[in-house]
């Protein structure tokens, strides 16, 4: 939708979250004077969703699911979003990011390789600034490496210059009516692209390479490349999984014309994301991660992959979204896991699954309402190594992992409120033992 269009319609931000008040501050700005309608549960109540016959144009946040706005939508209404406006009105290059997991991490080894070589770079979308404010004052040579999420694509029209597409597992399904719908809307990042555009792509994800095969843009499989000048050493993350981000990364930069050199500098300078891995420390000879970033069972097992049969705890469980658990389930079980501690939700939902297979020398369970009593039975049940041991994160500690595979909304405000609760009990419990 054009800016222009907007000028005389009768316009409601939906949603006011962090998005939706970047909408309104840009809207008052590029139209003094205009009365802009907000409709909001917290602000409004439960009722808010009536506002939208009022309007000519609802400008509406990702996390509102569309179907529930439909009902209220009389003839001649257009349902739009931030994102949408964006890429219809934006000049300059967009770099588009997209996956079930790793697009936050993804994006910023982007940004961070743009800004190395002196471009003029910028992170937005989720893991960065809402993007509204940027049409008052982009350029043509300005770069937008934006981290779109399945809900911001859903309803695009146009796809990015350059569009990452990572992986695909099932996810959200407690937003989208099955898999099938949840796809639907990723792949919009690649509809819409030209010949004169690039697909990057993980051609080990069997959705994904046929994803590839629909769209008319260049395509570039970043399964194969990494840099002479990247040692094992210089790379800040651990996984495969973040080895296919920086791999996305680097196809990225070299389409940019980045020097290996400078990718390589920027890659070694990386500072991993918090809740993504993080290593929180040594804490009484025992290694903690924080993976609250974990939504869905798939990072919960590329995790455990990452950190191998030092981790003795792990702390699981969450709120439903629809997915499988039954392989975690069959990892946790075969795995040198000792201690199970168990939030309420697909925690239990896990552990059912792991009685059902019969397995002999299973995990000791805990189940626990809380995070406190989580790390506090963490320090009691995880093992000391030698007294002697490297504090450094390559060491030799046993490992406490929170990585839950599941939302956290049943009892945290969300996955960040999670990990920064898991980092300061923690440090407490160390300092009172």
């Amino acid at each position: 939708m054009r800016l222009s269009e907007l000028k005389d319609k009768k316009i409601l931000i939906l949603g006011f979250g962090r998005e939706g008040k970047d909408s309104y501050l840009a809207l008052k700005k590029m139209f003094p004077g205009k009365k802009i309608g907000i409709a909001d549960e917290k602000k409004n109540g439960k009722d808010y969703l009536k506002a939208v016959r009022n309007y000519d144009v609802i400008i509406k946040t990702p996390g509102i699911p569309g179907r529930i706005v439909k009902p209220f939508l009389k003839k001649g209404i257009k349902m739009t979003s931030q994102t949408e406006i964006f890429f219809d009105n934006f000049k300059g290059t967009i770099i588009g990011v997209t996956g079930t997991k790793g697009k936050g991490t993804t994006c910023s080894l982007i940004y961070q390789i743009l800004k190395k070589a002196g471009l003029k770079a910028h992170l937005v979308g989720n893991i960065g600034k809402p993007v509204f404010q940027y049409l008052l004052k982009g350029k043509g040579e300005d770069i937008f490496v934006y981290e779109l999420s399945s809900h911001q694509l859903q309803n695009l029209k146009k796809s990015p210059h350059i569009a990452v597409f990572l992986n695909l597992f099932p996810d959200h399904l407690d937003y989208y009516k099955n898999f099938n719908a949840y796809q639907k809307a990723k792949e919009n990042i690649a509809l819409y692209q030209t010949q004169n555009d690039f697909f990057i792509y993980n051609r080990d994800d069997k959705i994904v390479k046929e994803i590839a095969k629909t769209t008319k843009a260049q395509k570039l499989s970043f399964n194969c490349c990494l840099i002479r000048r990247i040692k094992q050493q210089d790379i800040p993350l651990r996984g495969e999984f973040n080895l296919q981000n920086i791999k996305a990364a680097i196809v990225v930069g070299k389409i940019l014309g980045v020097s290996e050199r400078d990718i390589a500098r920027a890659i070694k300078n990386f500072k991993p994301l918090p809740h993504r891995l993080e290593f929180v420390g040594r804490h009484k000879g025992i290694d903690f991660y924080n993976d609250s970033m974990s939504t869905i069972p798939e990072v919960t097992m590329a995790a455990l992959d990452a950190l191998g049969s030092k981790v003795k705890t792990l702390i699981l469980g969450g709120s439903e979204k629809g997915s499988d658990y039954a392989e975690l389930a069959q990892k946790i079980a075969q795995s040198k896991i000792r201690t199970l501690i168990i939030f309420p939700g697909t925690g239990e939902k896990v552990w059912q699954e792991i009685l059902a297979l019969k397995k002999t020398n299973l995990p000791q369970p805990f189940f626990v309402d809380s995070m406190s009593e989580a790390v506090m039975i963490a320090y009691q049940q995880t093992s000391r190594p030698a007294r002697n041991a490297s504090r450094s994160d390559a060491g030799g500690g046993e490992v406490c992992l929170l990585s839950p595979g599941a939302a956290s909304f049943n009892l945290f405000r969300d996955y960040k409120e999670r990990g920064n609760l898991f980092k300061r009990h923690i440090r407490q419990y160390a300092k009172k033992r």
